[in-house]
């Protein structure tokens, strides 16, 4: 995926083949929105040609004209992008990655390929791909990140064109369990200090810790040509192989936007709600897969460690109709959250706090007339979160789909926790205390879900001090 936004515009391009549902000659698809939730399809940006498929890449605003394609006070968009021969692939040569660019003089609706193309010749690497650029200030430089099978390379330039190779990072850090794809790096403050730290996203397929693609991050500094670990988050790799974004099965490849304007502040993300597992098996129609809901990225510092947080973007609220507000409730085992008669469940967001938790296991149940079910909560005896969806509908389309129960650990016995839990048909988006740990999956009902409940295991007596459940209004 590749986004930017201008004049009001929120822009994401992202991998597409236009004659089939499955992996094929990938082109750049194209949508706009002014909401970041309501989205309109655009035509085609880029096309394969000699140097290959167009795969994954960035885009960038060049304000001040650096690279020399704006023309007649137009400012260019230019996009960095890997070009995929598949043909030299075929015949087992190595170097079938190379990066190009093209630059858009019409706010990204029409594209012109650079005659110089490839801007950065492939070294000798198999895997050489998924160019992110930003512009880093400090440093005054066009900064690239790019992933290798085992590690991410940086790179710098002054005009997005002519590239030079500054450093690499990660070879014996993280999870190795697949390739490096998709990187993203990007300076973000430590929320309420004035602290400013160098973050790196870095999807890996296969390895993700619930199984199949994921995305790990890495947090550190970075003096203009070097990217280090901040030692506080080196411990937290010590004791951890790897630290995720998200903990469900669906978030892969996510980026960010660039451009945003500075009276934001915002760091916006979006992800592919997918996993390449199932990903071109799934049973659907017409389409293959979804995206996340655009997300809010903060780093924040919790007993001397690092967690990028994650929440719904603001503008999600804007499409909240029908609303149920309930407080003060205790129930000893079971307790019906919402009906589809009150609220379509399957269009919602529920908001949750809940107290005197205990040692118990806290279970929500998304479920229909079928018995068919997707179940998932926090453990508070194996001190984990977790989401089962072994009983939610179809699976006939793959035998790793629900083979296992995604959970994501936590260090010590809740007695309050908030959650949010954002329901869209055929995906859940959960994002526990203000999104500390999140998890998102997808699943395939044979018909719509009518309920939401929560239960206790132990007939615990739990208290719900708030629940908020809100219907959002039909989007096209």
């Amino acid at each position: 995926m590749v986004c930017f936004f201008l004049n009001g515009k929120y822009h994401l391009y992202f991998q597409y083949y236009p004659k089939d549902n499955i992996w094929g000659p990938m082109h750049w698809g194209h949508a706009i929105s002014k909401d970041l939730v309501t989205w309109t399809e655009q035509p085609i940006a880029l096309y394969p040609d000699d140097l290959g498929y167009i795969f994954s890449g960035s885009a960038v605003v060049d304000k001040n004209n650096t690279s020399g394609f704006g023309k007649e006070g137009k400012t260019p968009i230019v996009a960095i992008f890997t070009c995929h021969n598949a043909e030299a692939e075929k015949v087992g040569k190595i170097d079938y990655q190379t990066q190009g660019v093209a630059y858009s003089l019409d706010e990204g609706q029409t594209w012109t390929k650079y005659t110089n193309n490839p801007v950065l010749k492939n070294p000798g690497i198999k895997d050489f791909r998924d160019p992110k650029v930003i512009w880093d200030q400090q440093h005054q430089q066009w900064l690239m990140a790019l992933a290798t099978y085992e590690k991410t390379l940086f790179y710098s330039s002054k005009n997005l064109k002519d590239w030079k190779y500054l450093s690499s990072f990660g070879e014996d850090l993280g999870n190795h369990d697949g390739v490096w794809e998709c990187p993203d790096f990007f300076p973000l403050k430590v929320e309420n200090t004035n602290e400013t730290k160098w973050v790196l996203l870095q999807s890996i397929n296969p390895g993700h810790i619930n199984g199949g693609s994921g995305t790990q991050y890495f947090v550190g500094d970075f003096d203009g040509k070097t990217f280090t670990l901040d030692p506080l988050f080196n411990k937290q790799l010590e004791e951890n192989d790897a630290i995720w974004l998200d903990y469900g099965r669906d978030n892969y490849a996510g980026v960010t936007w660039s451009n945003i304007p500075e009276c934001d502040g915002r760091k916006l993300f979006i992800g592919w709600m997918s996993n390449w597992e199932y990903a071109q098996v799934v049973p659907t129609k017409t389409w293959r897969s979804a995206m996340t809901i655009p997300r809010e990225l903060k780093l924040k510092k919790f007993n001397n460690e690092f967690i990028i947080t994650s929440q719904p973007v603001n503008e999600f609220n804007q499409f909240k109709t029908k609303e149920i507000k309930k407080e003060n409730i205790v129930f000893p085992k079971d307790f019906n959250l919402i009906e589809s008669k009150n609220i379509d469940i399957n269009k919602s967001i529920v908001e949750v706090e809940l107290s005197n938790l205990k040692s118990d296991i806290y279970t929500f149940t998304l479920s229909n007339n079928l018995d068919e079910k997707v179940k998932f909560g926090i453990n508070n005896k194996t001190l984990n979160y977790f989401i089962d969806r072994s009983k939610s509908g179809n699976l006939s389309f793959s035998d790793k789909f629900a083979n296992t129960v995604s959970k994501a650990n936590f260090n010590h016995l809740k007695s309050k926790i908030k959650v949010e839990i954002v329901i869209d048909k055929t995906s859940v988006e959960i994002f526990y205390n203000e999104g500390e740990t999140v998890m998102t999956e997808i699943f395939f009902p044979t018909e719509p879900f009518e309920n939401l409940s929560i239960s206790t295991k132990n007939n615990s007596e739990t208290s719900i001090e708030k629940l908020i459940v809100s219907q959002i209004k039909t989007i096209k």
